[in-house]
């Protein structure tokens, strides 16, 4: 295993947003669009620690998906447009505010676990 002292810490927006390993900041995050490697190519670092869950689409429902359907609704009440301005303009708006930001999101979401060294919650027993 690698010593930790060979790899400052790095910050996790900028590793997680570029999809790069959390610790080395070279190898790649994902395998695939959403998936994550098992490892990183680079320095090893084993990604089985890493849950992001449903945070990324939690943040993008409510910042991004909220906002978008919003806007058709409007749209739709204020002008009352044909089916077609739905189609061309309130589709893919929705889409284009809700797919792109997943990944970063998630990358950031891994980084953050690593670097915050976040694990799942124990019961604390006296003594330990």
């Amino acid at each position: 295993m690698h010593d930790h002292a060979h790899y400052p810490p790095l910050e996790p927006w900028r590793v997680g947003i570029r999809g790069r390993c959390p610790r080395c900041g070279e190898g790649r995050l994902f395998d695939g669009f959403l998936k994550l490697a098992p490892k990183c190519e680079v320095c090893g670092l084993d990604y089985s620690f890493a849950d992001p869950a449903d945070g990324p689409a939690f943040f993008v429902i409510c910042f991004a998906c909220v906002p978008s359907i919003l806007f058709a609704v409007w749209a739709q009440v204020a002008f009352e447009p044909s089916m077609w301005f739905h189609v061309f303009v309130s589709l893919p708006v929705v889409f284009a505010t809700c797919i792109p930001p997943l990944r970063p999101l998630k990358g950031w979401l891994v980084a953050s676990q690593f670097y915050h060294k976040a694990e799942q919650g124990r019961l604390a027993r006296p003594g330990e």
